[in-house]
């Protein structure tokens, strides 16, 4: 999912993001804020996942 498109649609999917990593909070997904890179910092850091990991997870997302 590109950039652009998910800050578009970020309050739609913040729903389905706290579904899919439960980890993530509310106060996480406020500061995401549909930023790509902030939303793969924040899966790294709930889920002590590599970048790459994170961002195979966001980019197959939706």
């Amino acid at each position: 999912m590109n950039q652009t498109s998910m800050k578009g649609k970020w309050n739609q999917m913040k729903g389905d993001a706290k579904q899919k990593w439960g980890n993530l909070t509310d106060d996480d997904l406020q500061e995401v804020e549909g930023d790509r890179d902030k939303l793969v910092g924040k899966i790294q850091e709930r889920y002590g996942k590599s970048k790459e990991e994170a961002e195979r997870e966001v980019d197959g997302w939706n």
